[in-house]
């Protein structure tokens, strides 16, 4: 009896394989053609519409580049850093969130920023999109107060390293300097500013570790780790004298 049945079920799943195979073959599938243009209907190319695509590959390159500009030419860089190490030298692990530091970070950036970015907006784009200008002119006009803020913020030295790997003919003026020349040296300054400004806040936490380690040794409490003692008296000293306030003062006083 159970033979019969395993029969029985094995001629089911034969006619089922065989019903789909021929079903399968009888099937034609056909990929589609996609083609996808820009133009305005109309047969044939012509220097418009190479123009226009032009336009747009430039526009979709300047947005994938939008972040790298955002953090290489701004206070970004500064901001960051130094928030960062604040967080390491609290030794809160992931507290606050990176969300909410690179948030702070990008928000205290558009507030130094917006002077900056007032200029460019009044000499720059408002005349490009009332046609009072031309694109290369535009493009040189909002460059001229960014890079005067690089400038400011840009020491002597970086400077002079990067014009002398370039070899490029010596500067007379800031004009003579081009801006992928001034860029590194701006954000090997911002760089160093921001460790700078990082040792300092390390210091007071860094004595903290040392009087929790010594007095924990003194105990014979070796096996404790210091940092789950010197944590709480860490935040208990920045909230005591109200260290975001002095942070970010001090952050923003730097680009003044």
């Amino acid at each position: 009896m159970k033979q019969r049945w395993v029969q029985i079920i094995l001629l089911t799943l034969m006619i089922v394989i065989i019903t789909q195979n021929s079903v399968l073959a009888e099937t034609k599938f056909t990929i589609p053609n996609l083609k996808i243009e820009i133009g305005d209907g109309t047969e044939g190319g012509g220097p418009q519409d190479l123009a226009l695509s032009l336009k747009i590959l430039f526009l979709l390159t300047t947005l994938t580049l939008a972040p790298a500009i955002l953090i290489l030419v701004t206070s970004f860089t500064r901001i960051i850093v130094v928030l960062s190490l604040l967080r390491r030298a609290l030794a809160t692990q992931q507290m606050p969130p990176n969300q909410v530091i690179i948030g702070l970070a990008i928000f205290m950036t558009i507030y130094i920023m917006a002077p900056v970015w007032t200029q460019i907006n009044d000499q720059a784009l408002q005349p490009y999109l009332n046609e009072e200008i031309n694109q290369g002119v535009a493009l040189e006009t909002a460059l001229n107060p960014l890079r005067e803020f690089m400038f400011k913020q840009t020491r002597e030295k970086d400077l002079a390293l990067f014009v002398n790997m370039s070899k490029v003919d010596r500067p007379n003026n800031k004009d003579d300097i081009p801006t992928y020349v001034l860029v590194p040296a701006f954000v090997i300054s911002e760089l160093k500013t921001a460790f700078q400004i990082g040792f300092m806040i390390y210091l007071p936490f860094i004595v903290i570790d040392m009087i929790v380690a010594s007095t924990l040794m003194s105990m014979g409490m070796m096996m404790l780790p210091p940092v789950m003692i010197s944590l709480p008296f860490k935040i208990l000293l920045f909230v005591l004298v109200d260290g975001w306030y002095l942070v970010i003062k001090s952050l923003v006083e730097t680009f003044h």
